[in-house]
């Protein structure tokens, strides 16, 4: 449980945490804008822009997994920005694309487990974190959902273009 708080307000925070991670709130969902994503465009890279959808999704996927491994792992590196969270193959991740969904969504799930557990305490610096007053469990979780509601209106829209 969250220290200071009441179970109830514990398990409220809790609840909106998991519907701005996992439901559309002020945005439309991953999984919304994949249903009927131009798949056979994402490596595309439209006039103008200087990544294409798969590039946009790799980053995305590469991101989640980072904070994930930043709040559990023992061993944690940190990834040199900006470079490091962007594919360096951009033809690869065009032909990942079903595998950085696949890995996107476990990655969540494994997420949504640490955010459940009673033992997490929202209000605690994660185990890695350096800051005492920032990194805790609940400024990782919502730097995830964030990040990607940033994301998928770049999909969304790419989307829409990639079919005009």
């Amino acid at each position: 449980m969250t220290t200071g708080l009441t179970p109830e307000a514990d398990a409220t925070l809790r609840a909106h945490v998991r519907a701005l991670l996992t439901q559309a709130q002020a945005h439309i969902t991953l999984d919304e804008v994949l249903d009927d994503f131009p798949t056979a465009r994402a490596g595309e890279r439209l006039p103008g822009l200087p990544y294409s959808a798969s590039e946009v999704l790799w980053h995305l996927r590469f991101t989640q997994r980072d904070i994930l491994n930043f709040i559990q792992d023992d061993d944690y590196a940190e990834v040199r920005w900006p470079q490091g969270y962007w594919p360096h193959d951009p033809a690869g991740a065009a032909r990942d694309w079903a595998a950085q969904v696949a890995a996107y969504r476990e990655d969540l799930r494994a997420l949504l487990t640490l955010l459940d557990d009673p033992a997490t305490d929202l209000l605690a610096v994660v185990p890695n974190g350096v800051n005492a007053g920032g990194q805790t469990w609940l400024r990782e979780f919502l730097l995830v959902a964030d990040h990607t509601a940033y994301h998928v209106g770049q999909l969304a829209l790419l989307s829409r273009l990639l079919r005009a």
